[in-house]
């Protein structure tokens, strides 16, 4: 692994100009490592290190650099050498190159692709943004059903040099549409002169090159794939994704899940790369509409500035109060947005998540509310103040809980991403209901 000792080697081989040393050190150094040292090093040398690599490892540590990396090469490399990269490229990986290349150089780029490889990049292209058909790669092998063991075989030795995967092998007719999938292993030990429809059982599961990758995410995981067949929408077998594809898009959603849970527009770039001002952006936005909404809460307690100061101790457990209810709505909606991700809960069954998160809410209002009213009781304000602290928990806790639970299944009903319900949004939804439900509380039994 790449660490600031080994960083330091090459920083001084390349000083001493001593090529040759560096070329022996990366020959023995995995892919992913070569990738990790030209993401950490400046330009220039960036451009030296690469020009070192032998070809066919060159196109696997392209493939496995980040966007601004490989976009930083492409512009200090030749012509001749960029042809021979990119055109060596998975499918997919050239596909996803593309999509995030400035206009000028994607058309420069283009124009050095073979005729038959600019078609291919162009069709998946087409194809709209994050949907299964920008992930999916043509290269795959079929076989026909009324083939022989032995003729199959044959044809997987002659087209299988050039496929991303042989692990699974695809069944079609003569009009391509997909009929099955089989293991590599049936044809292997399977006798020679029998039929592949013999090996079939019929039961294939695919995916719509039109739908989103997450949907490709969701079906992987449930059926324990490394590999999903992609079809039209007349059946036909048009390509195929791959698991390192779908733990490339796994990473990306939950990255950004993250960041809309923190209350930050989503973005793809490093963060050690991301500059300040760029981080301020993503950030600002967010920050201004919640000091806004921020505003409900200081006009609540405006409101009630009259009970505040007949019974001044009420002020003491405005902090501990709206802090549980925030802290309690994001604890139910962490867990239903994730049930929601995993496909684990869907939106017929909000009534039962109502059930639930009424009775939990219930069982931790009363819990914290107890408590806070033995602590009411022997340090501010006595039985009276207790008695209203701790009912206004109990009811602040059964609120947030529903509404931690129930925002994110509304959304999702209305077609929109649940993870934009960011604990910092719940927790100031919290603090302005809740500061409402415990000065009508306390009105009504201090009758004040």
């Amino acid at each position: 692994m790449l660490n600031d000792e080994l960083l330091q080697v090459i920083q001084t081989y390349l000083e001493e100009k001593s090529l040759k040393k560096i070329k022996d050190i990366l020959s023995k150094w995995p892919v992913a490592d070569v990738a990790e040292l030209l993401q950490n090093i400046d330009e220039k040398n960036m451009i030296i290190i690469f020009r070192l690599l032998p070809k066919d490892k060159a196109i696997d540590v392209f493939a496995e650099l980040d966007k601004e990396s490989q976009e930083k090469l492409l512009k200090m490399m030749s012509d001749q050498r960029i042809k021979e990269i990119i055109s060596e490229l998975p499918p997919d990986d050239r596909t996803e190159l593309f999509e995030d290349l400035p206009g000028q150089l994607q058309q420069r780029l283009l124009n050095m692709l073979s005729s038959d490889d600019r078609r291919e990049v162009l069709k998946l292209l087409g194809y709209p943004k994050n949907s299964v058909g920008r992930l999916m790669t043509p290269d795959y092998v079929a076989v026909r059903s009324h083939w022989t063991v032995k003729e199959a075989i044959e044809h997987i030795r002659q087209r299988g040099r050039d496929a991303e995967t042989i692990d699974i092998i695809y069944v079609v007719n003569d009009d391509w549409r997909l009929l099955d999938d089989v293991p590599i292993r049936r044809f292997i030990l399977a006798d020679a002169e029998q039929k592949v429809e013999m090996l079939m059982d019929y039961h294939v599961i695919s995916i719509s090159a039109y739908a989103d990758q997450e949907e490709a995410v969701k079906i992987m995981q449930q059926y324990d794939l490394t590999v999903l067949p992609v079809v039209d929408e007349d059946g036909i077998l048009i390509g195929i994704v791959t698991i390192d594809d779908i733990l490339d898009v796994l990473e990306e959603e939950v990255t950004e899940d993250f960041q809309k849970g923190s209350a930050i527009i989503p973005f793809e770039e490093s963060y050690i790369k991301a500059s300040p001002f760029f981080l301020y952006r993503k950030r600002a936005g967010w920050l201004l509409l919640l000091l806004v909404a921020d505003f409900l809460s200081s006009n609540v307690i405006a409101h009630f500035e009259d009970a505040l100061r007949m019974v001044i101790a009420l002020a003491f457990f405005i902090p501990v109060l709206i802090d549980s209810g925030g802290n309690t709505a994001s604890q139910s909606a962490t867990l239903v947005i994730r049930a929601i991700a995993t496909g684990e809960l869907n939106i017929r069954r909000w009534f039962d998540v109502v059930k639930k998160e009424l009775i939990t809410g219930l069982l931790l209002g009363i819990t914290l509310g107890v408590a806070l009213f033995l602590r009411s009781f022997f340090w501010k304000g006595g039985p009276e103040i207790g008695l209203v602290v701790g009912i206004s928990m109990v009811a602040i806790v059964v609120w947030a809980n529903l509404l931690g639970s129930l925002l994110p299944i509304i959304l999702t009903k209305l077609k929109l991403d649940p993870a934009v319900i960011s604990a910092p949004l719940l927790t100031t939804l919290c603090d302005a209901t809740g500061l409402i439900i415990y000065f009508h509380i306390a009105k009504l039994l201090l009758k004040i």
